[in-house]
Formats: structure tokens, sequence, C-alpha cells
């Protein structure tokens, strides 16, 4: 697909599911091009997998206290983007997500329900993607969207309105076989402000230096002076 100047998503993809691992990923790594798909009038769901509550080394922080300053965090940033709502599934630690049947399961639900034209998520096959939540995450999204549009795959599932959804079109950001790039040139101060609410993340750490830094070597290539890549595929 070629590089475009604006965010271009398959015909009436207006509705957007962003499946993550913790909060902070999605400010990260394609902050700019949700930012984007916010201002175009796009209705823009988080869907996130823990709450970050190992990220860490203060031992005076416990994880329960740290899952809920990340929760919120969270919830200042996506509002930064222009992100409708956030969800958190319950039963995952961070750190300990593991590719199952019942994430699987759990990820088919929030698809019927929600019904995304669109899903964004880590690319599972990134050479040396040395996190197991991002690669755990990836596979089992792409997997909940092959099995979501089945009529017999958890039918219990489809009770109260639910029905079963397919949905075509997955972006894989944290790729390393880019095929997509998005200019975020105009957006990169807003991808910045939403990266600086994840405070609990900040200590020594210039929000605005990785952003700058991360947006030029992405842009490089289709000169955008700061762009996010992804890998797009149709299921």
């Amino acid at each position: 697909m070629a590089p475009s100047s604006s965010v271009l998503l398959p015909p009436g993809g207006q509705r957007i599911l962003v499946i993550q691992a913790h909060p902070d990923d999605a400010e990260f790594l394609c902050g700019g091009t949700i930012a984007r798909l916010a201002s175009e009038g796009c209705e823009i769901h988080y869907l996130l997998v823990t709450k970050g509550d190992k990220g860490t080394n203060d031992p005076d922080m416990t994880p329960a206290r740290l899952s809920s300053i990340r929760a919120q965090e969270q919830e200042r940033a996506a509002k930064a983007l222009g992100v409708q709502t956030v969800t958190f599934l319950a039963g995952y630690t961070d750190g300990e997500v593991e590719a199952t049947l019942g994430l699987r399961r759990d990820l088919i639900l929030i698809v019927r329900q929600w019904r995304p034209d669109v899903v964004f998520t880590f690319d599972p096959w990134k050479h040396y993607d040395f996190h197991p939540d991002h690669r755990a995450v990836g596979m089992c999204t792409q997997d909940a969207l092959v099995n979501a549009g089945g009529r017999w795959i958890f039918p219990e599932q489809l009770v109260n309105g639910v029905t079963a959804h397919s949905v075509k079109h997955i972006y894989y950001f944290s790729t390393d076989q880019p095929n997509y790039w998005v200019d975020i040139s105009n957006v990169i101060d807003k991808k910045i402000a939403a990266m600086r609410c994840h405070e609990s993340q900040m200590v020594n750490f210039d929000p605005d230096d990785y952003a700058r830094r991360k947006g030029r070597q992405a842009g490089t290539e289709h000169k955008y002076k700061f762009a996010e890549a992804f890998h797009h595929d149709v299921i």
C-alpha cells in the first residue's frame, strides 16, 4: 500500500479498536495515528489486557497501587488523543500474559460486542521483540479476528444482541516489516503530550526526544518529517 498524507482506511472504516498489552503502548507506538484518526471523526476504543502493574522498580510501590495509577494515566492519555472509551480486561497480570484460548475468547467477545471495522495491535512476528506480553497479545488478537466471525466458535457469546463479527483489516504496530506509513508531522506535539500523561513511566526519560527521533526514523523513507509505520494486512 502506498504511503499516505492522510489516514487511509477501508471504505466505512470508522470504528477503530486498538488492542494493547499495557497502558502507554498505544501512545508510544501509534499515538500520532490515533490523534489523526480521532480528528477525522473515527470512533476509537482502547482495549488493554493488563494495567501495567509491574511497570516499576520502586521498592516503595506495590502492583496494586501502580495498577490504579496507570489506569488513571491511560484514561488521561486517551482523552488527550480523542479516544472515546478505554476498557481493561480482568484477570491478566503484567509480564504474565500468554497466548491462551482463554485470552482469545475474551478478545473475541470484545470484537463481537464493539464490532470494529479496523483493529490495531502488536506485530507478533517482529524479530527480537523481547516482551512476552506484546507477542502474546498480538498473536491472540489475530487469532481472535479469524474466529470472531464464526457462528459456531464460542456460540455461548451470541446472546443479548451479540452476533458474530468479521474484521478484515488489521494494522500491526511495532513491526519490522512496514508497508503502510502515516504522516504525523502535524500531531507530533499531541502525541508527546499524551505520552507525558504516563507520569509513572517518565522517570529519567524524555518522551519529546524519543518521539521525535522515532518519528524521524519512520518518516525518512517517504520524506515525512515525522511518521508512524505499520504492517497492514487483510484477514
